[in-house]
């Protein structure tokens, strides 16, 4: 068992960056045609600015932030089941019950707000994590690269299969269905006149009533696929998290130097290998399949130590600055990741869908950083503010409320 605490402040900290690094990946996803995250020559030509915000995206955040979160997510479902059972509960059905409502919320956020919701899949990933919580570190972290070994696997096999219609496309004996076909999907994938792309951003702009119903039919026909080719990634890293949550490592017992010897071996395992790939989609202005295929498959091996090289990093700077006001508001944030999350997507599609702004697809990639910027802002202040009179989120608070079957306190103790 692990000892349980009310907070775990190196925790809280790992969380606040994962759910402000978590915007910056995703902000793309809120402001263009979908397909941007993966081929940003569909938001049309760029500049170098828009290219220096995708390699920076690319190198540091792309799957690096939702890795940090997942492993987080690992170690807080430990936590809590050991604190149920050492309270003479059931750990397991508390977080059975939990990751029920959490797909309740995933499913809300999905269809009134954001088609790329994370929280359905962790509620469903979790519970097969549950299967894993009794092993030791080691254990944990061979079943971790065994599911990382599947995904690659899986985001392999789909990226060959592109690659053979591809190639069956282009045979002097291919039929004009054929040729059609994989024309309608490469355009649909990067042309930013595409008729698919410029029916996006109509839908995009359109009412509120409009946009559900677009979510419904993603969900109906896209969901599950989109599940199956994040899910073993999201367990691997659920289950290194645990392992490293035994080890000590998420809770800042380790020493700053060992933070930092780890943060630079990772950083130097997994940045020369992704600059390589960047360096060539840029001077290749982003070709449609090769831009695809390194962002699912082949920069994934290298996600993994840049993943486990941020939570060092960032463990370091709490180890050795702790006390600092800003380390203590990004902590505050952590404590809040949820209502960030949630609030995160509140406030983008305010700005970007028709149902506010309306500014989707008429920004440039290289203006986005700024409105992450005044996100994070925002985030360490409310966060702050609000932990001055509450002792959790409302998000927190109405999960917890749900989850347990009656209200819970929020307001501070006097």
């Amino acid at each position: 068992m692990i000892a349980p605490s009310s907070r775990i402040a190196a925790m809280d900290v790992l969380r606040g960056c994962a759910v402000m690094g978590i915007l910056w990946m995703n902000i793309s996803s809120f402001a263009l045609p979908q397909t941007a995250y993966f081929v940003p020559s569909v938001a049309g030509p760029l500049s170098v600015g828009d290219k220096l915000f995708w390699l920076t995206s690319f190198l540091l955040f792309d799957g690096k932030m939702r890795a940090l979160f997942s492993m987080l997510f690992g170690a807080s479902m430990l936590l809590l089941i050991d604190r149920e059972e050492m309270a003479g509960r059931n750990g397991q059905r508390a977080q059975i019950i939990r990751a029920a409502w959490l797909f309740v919320f995933g499913l809300a956020h999905y269809m009134l707000l954001w088609s790329g919701d994370i929280l359905m899949n962790y509620a469903l990933i979790g519970l097969v994590a549950m299967m894993f919580i009794g092993k030791e570190p080691l254990s944990l972290l061979k079943w971790a690269f065994l599911f990382f070994l599947a995904h690659f696997l899986i985001c392999t096999a789909f990226v060959l299969s592109l690659h053979g219609w591809a190639e069956a496309a282009a045979a002097p004996d291919a039929s004009a269905t054929l040729k059609d076909s994989f024309a309608r999907y490469i355009g649909a994938l990067s042309n930013p006149y595409d008729p698919a792309i410029r029916e996006e951003i109509a839908t995009y702009r359109s009412s509120f009533a409009t946009i559900v119903a677009h979510h419904l039919e993603l969900y109906v026909s896209n969901w599950w696929w989109s599940f199956f080719l994040s899910a073993f990634d999201t367990l691997g890293f659920m289950l290194m998290g645990m392992a490293m949550l035994k080890g000590g490592f998420l809770t800042g017992r380790w020493q700053a130097e060992q933070y930092w010897r780890t943060a630079r071996h990772c950083f130097l395992i997994g940045l020369p290998p992704m600059a390589g790939p960047a360096a060539w989609l840029i001077l290749r202005d982003f070709p449609a399949l090769p831009s695809l295929a390194t962002s699912l498959a082949w920069s994934f091996p290298f996600r993994i130590p840049l993943a486990v090289g941020w939570a060092a990093l960032i463990l370091w700077v709490f180890v050795r600055h702790g006390e600092r006001r800003i380390v203590m508001a990004v902590a505050r944030t952590g404590r809040l990741a949820l209502s960030n999350y949630l609030g995160s997507s509140l406030f983008m599609c305010a700005l970007f869908y028709g149902w506010g702004l309306g500014l989707f697809a008429l920004l440039r990639p290289s203006q986005l950083p700024l409105l992450v910027l005044c996100a994070w802002l925002f985030m360490l202040v409310w966060s702050t503010a609000w932990l001055a009179r509450f002792a959790i989120g409302p998000s927190e608070w109405l999960w917890r409320t749900l989850a347990r079957g009656k209200t819970q306190k929020i307001r501070n103790s006097i």
